[in-house]
């Protein structure tokens, strides 16, 4: 039975929420969409905070609430931590907007 404060809320999210902590070594079941998954988790995962609930590879799209919220920065493996030390967050990054405009994008 999925742990109901581990949430993905979305299917096409490839990370969920802790809603609690959850330590390293801990096997969590979460639900994503009609399925659930079984995670490893390999590092504590504070309330609040994300973890991968597949491998994602260095560049992947982070998908949060069914939106991108980044980057991966370095692969991340299933049940690790994800946050700022391997994600390039692309919120109000005016920064590549400016790169966008300067390349002859949108």
């Amino acid at each position: 039975m999925a742990d109901n404060y581990i949430q993905v809320v979305d299917p096409t999210d490839n990370v969920a929420t802790a809603i609690r902590d959850v330590e390293a070594g801990e096997t969590v079941v979460v639900a994503v969409g009609d399925e659930e998954r079984r995670i490893d988790v390999t590092e504590d995962v504070r309330f609040g905070h994300k973890l991968a609930i597949r491998d994602l590879s260095t560049g992947e799209t982070v998908r949060k609430y069914g939106t991108s919220i980044g980057d991966a920065s370095e692969d991340i493996a299933a049940g690790e931590y994800v946050h700022v030390h391997n994600v390039e967050s692309n919120y109000g990054r005016g920064d590549l907007a400016a790169d966008t405009a300067t390349a002859g994008g949108e």
